[in-house]
């Protein structure tokens, strides 16, 4: 039987820089997702035990040449949370598939609902996995600019996610070695609310009972992590966190024992090379490109296509990892995370 975790990354006054695929440094994301999350783990884990722990801890996950094994650990991606007087919001990634009980005249308010990227826990639970998507609801989207009154939305922070984080660019300069010459350019960086409503990243883990063996040790190297950044512009300070390593609270139990759905949510991302056509059947997807630099080498990874979070599929998903090592690198092979974590879900069939 798997046991469940909340970890909370507290990023405190810290800048923090978070890369994706096509973005340049003047941008930034707001958080950070599960393959990078599991490369930068492992690659300070490595560092901790050594090569061989390292070693002995990745031949335990499945891989297109060892299918049957049971990982010793699954993540979600990162997520914001939000601490508002007593109560902690947490925000999820919105299921790509309609609630139940979503009507089909949307046309007042579907903007409203498709600007909805994330959702405070005490909703998404509602709309996926209790009673679905009310009049109320509907009514209150469609009046949510105009009408300022706090209603059952507004009060649980549906319309707050932005209010977490800033994102803003700083100048830096780069001097030329030889030349001395120097060009300015500017870095994007998310710096989270640290003081009425202190803000941060946090994500679920599930161990195996192999797993749990390790917990101690993973525990470790996360706060080790903690203590030399994630992301990008550490050199700078930026990335550096507190963890706060959670039983799971009993709001979260209730959704991850959850046992009436009919669908699984994504809540990391996730690769397979063998997707069956059972797995696509009556699913709703986003695909998302993942690549990225080989630390400490001008090489890239290979690139890779990986399904979101949020997206809805029928049977829940399992996942690989996957090796992206170039050709011309020769040290080591270089895996990426595609192990999935999902969610069960009530949704609508459309």
């Amino acid at each position: 039987m798997s046991v469940w975790k909340l970890v909370k990354l507290d990023f405190e006054r810290n800048l923090a820089h978070f890369g994706e695929v096509g973005i340049g440094m003047e941008e930034t994301g707001d958080r950070i997702r599960s393959d990078s999350l599991f490369s930068a783990w492992v690659s300070i884990y490595a560092r901790l035990f050594g090569k061989e722990a390292v070693e002995e801890l990745l031949q335990l996950f499945p891989t297109d040449k060892q299918l049957q094994l049971i990982p010793p650990f699954r993540i979600s991606s990162t997520f914001i949370y939000r601490q508002v007087g007593e109560n902690t919001i947490y925000y999820l990634p919105r299921p790509l598939k309609f609630p139940l009980n979503y009507p089909d005249d949307d046309l007042a308010f579907f903007k409203a609902y498709k600007k909805l990227n994330y959702l405070p826990l005490e909703i998404w639970e509602r709309w996926y996995q209790g009673k679905g998507f009310t009049t109320d609801d509907a009514v209150e989207l469609e009046k949510h600019i105009s009408d300022k009154t706090q209603k059952k939305l507004a009060k649980a922070g549906t319309f707050d996610y932005s209010k977490a984080c800033k994102i803003e660019q700083l100048p830096k300069i780069a001097i030329d070695r030889n030349t001395r010459a120097t060009n300015i350019y500017h870095t994007g960086f998310v710096q989270f609310d640290w003081e009425k409503n202190p803000a941060g990243l946090y994500f679920l883990l599930e161990l195996s009972p192999e797993g749990e063996k390790l917990a101690d040790k993973l525990q470790a190297a996360l706060h080790l992590l903690g203590e030399e950044g994630i992301g990008g512009e550490r050199s700078s300070g930026a990335g550096r966190f507190k963890v706060n390593w959670l039983e799971l609270p009993k709001n979260w139990q209730k959704v991850v024992n959850f046992q009436a759905g009919n669908h699984y949510t994504l809540m990391s991302l996730f690769w397979d090379n063998d997707i069956s056509s059972d797995l696509l059947k009556n699913s709703s997807y986003e695909i998302q490109e993942r690549g990225g630099w080989i630390a400490e080498s001008q090489l890239r990874r290979q690139m890779v296509r990986m399904f979101s979070e949020g997206s809805v599929f029928s049977t829940p998903p399992q996942g690989k990892l996957v090796n992206v090592k170039p050709e011309e690198f020769k040290k080591h092979s270089i895996y990426r995370s595609g192990i999935s974590l999902s969610l069960p879900i009530k949704v609508q069939g459309k």
